[in-house]
């Protein structure tokens, strides 16, 4: 990889994994609800689940999948049901505090490190960067930079959007706050799903 073209990656993966989507979404919704302890295996699970799925796309899935169209679709449609679910799970009302507490449980680290697979946002920023800012002469050492640049870099970023909600966790649990928050989440989340549609 040229040095020159280090500026640019870093600007993509700041870019990329710091803006609004399914996985920094369900982060802050995390936080708001459970705070930050208990979303850490969460956030460690998609930095796991990226990694894993960055080196499966390298290493020829992206290919295969352009090869093989109906698997995209169904990933595609995999994400969506996904999605769909943890939209319905934040937005439905509940009778109390302690029933949120009691029904909707933190993602654990196996399951966000494997929503990873259907999330369209990461599949869409992984197979860019990839194709992108890998160098077919160094590939492996390339991908090597990539995938630890993602990895310092996403850490922060995505603990950070956790970081947010945690902010707004006892502002939120007065009166109806917290149920309009998830509502809200759970709208945004529907809205990352227009990229699939398209």
């Amino acid at each position: 990889m040229n040095p020159e073209q280090y500026l640019p990656l870093l600007a993509f993966t700041v870019v990329m994994v710091g803006t609004p989507g399914p996985n920094n979404l369900m982060l802050m919704s995390a936080g708001a609800n459970f705070g930050f302890r208990r979303s850490i295996p969460h956030i460690l699970g998609i930095v796991a689940g990226c990694q894993v799925l960055l080196w499966a796309i390298a290493l020829g899935l992206g290919q295969l999948l352009e090869a093989y169209p109906p698997a995209a679709v169904l990933l595609k449609a995999c994400g969506g049901m996904f999605l769909l679910y943890m939209a319905y799970q934040l937005a439905r009302p509940r009778k109390s505090e302690l029933v949120v507490e009691q029904e909707i449980k933190p993602l654990t680290f196996l399951q966000a490190a494997l929503f990873q697979w259907v999330n369209p946002k990461a599949w869409l920023m992984l197979v860019t960067v990839i194709s992108t800012f890998s160098d077919r002469e160094h590939f492996f050492v390339s991908v090597a930079i990539i995938a630890v640049l993602f990895f310092f870099l996403g850490l922060p970023l995505i603990s950070a959007w956790n970081i947010g909600g945690v902010a707004l966790k006892g502002w939120l649990h007065h009166g109806q706050r917290l149920l309009r928050f998830n509502q809200a989440m759970a709208a945004l989340l529907l809205l990352t799903m227009y990229p699939m549609l398209t």
